[in-house]
């Protein structure tokens, strides 16, 4: 029998040389193509950057001009008690003071939940004394109540003013109460003399003094409204009865 010879099946590959004339033309498409989609991408990354940057909200980098940094919590700041008259015991040893806006929701809030517990419980009893001072940043109607308020208190009705706004406190978008006419008869029912109200609050008399509670304010860290100071401890918002109850308990512990 005849011996087998094997067979060669290799396989014989082309040259692809790139070299190749007749390949250079697929390979300029190829770049030409990939050069395409990459300009195609940065100028999207590019566009996705910018729109971004401008819809992107700045973040403050530094405490704004005349912005007050509030106290440190616990701390305790010199606050003085204002001109306006004090509700309780001159000499008690606990000492609230309140700044605030007579056309802010939060002050009514306050005054409803809080501050009138806080007058029944401690300064009708002569244990603390509380104090009210202006802080209008509303815009000017928050003015035109402060004015009034210290015009009532030219004829000693401060505070029977200084509740009749908490009580009667139409939405903060309403602004129709605080007109002279409209305050000036408001005040005539708490049994001011009209014309002498009327000249005053016309005059703002005593916006001077109204500048200096909002200045002395904002020296002590005021930065909204209510903020209560209890012997010089910060309080910031309307909060519960029982925390005001906590701090003033812990101070009356203090001196006795």
């Amino acid at each position: 029998m005849p011996k087998k010879t094997a067979k060669n099946y290799s396989i014989q590959i082309p040259n692809f040389s790139l070299n190749s004339k007749s390949y250079t033309p697929i390979l300029i498409g190829l770049l030409i193509v990939a050069a395409f989609f990459l300009g195609s991408l940065t100028t999207k990354v590019q566009y996705l950057q910018k729109n971004s940057a401008s819809q992107a909200p700045s973040l403050p980098t530094a405490v704004a001009p005349n912005q007050p940094t509030a106290p440190a919590p616990g701390a305790k700041v010199n606050v003085s008690s204002g001109k306006l008259p004090i509700l309780g015991n001159k000499n008690a040893k606990v000492n609230v003071v309140e700044f605030a806006d007579f056309r802010c929701p939060f002050c009514e809030k306050f005054f409803t939940d809080a501050e009138t517990q806080l007058i029944k419980d401690y300064v009708n009893t002569g244990k603390v004394q509380f104090a009210f001072r202006n802080y209008a940043f509303l815009g000017p109607a928050s003015t035109v109540a402060a004015n009034a308020a210290e015009c009532a208190n030219e004829q000693g009705k401060f505070w029977a003013m200084h509740d009749y706004f908490y009580k009667n406190q139409p939405p903060e978008s309403d602004t129709s109460m605080y007109t002279v006419d409209n305050l000036t008869q408001i005040a005539g029912n708490l049994g001011v003399n009209t014309d002498q109200f009327k000249s005053c609050l016309s005059a703002n008399k005593y916006q001077k003094d109204i500048d200096q509670d909002f200045t002395e304010g904002q020296k002590a860290g005021v930065s909204g409204t209510p903020s209560t100071f209890i012997n010089g401890q910060l309080t910031v918002g309307a909060q519960p009865y029982a925390n005001f109850k906590t701090i003033i308990d812990a101070e009356l512990a203090k001196v006795k």
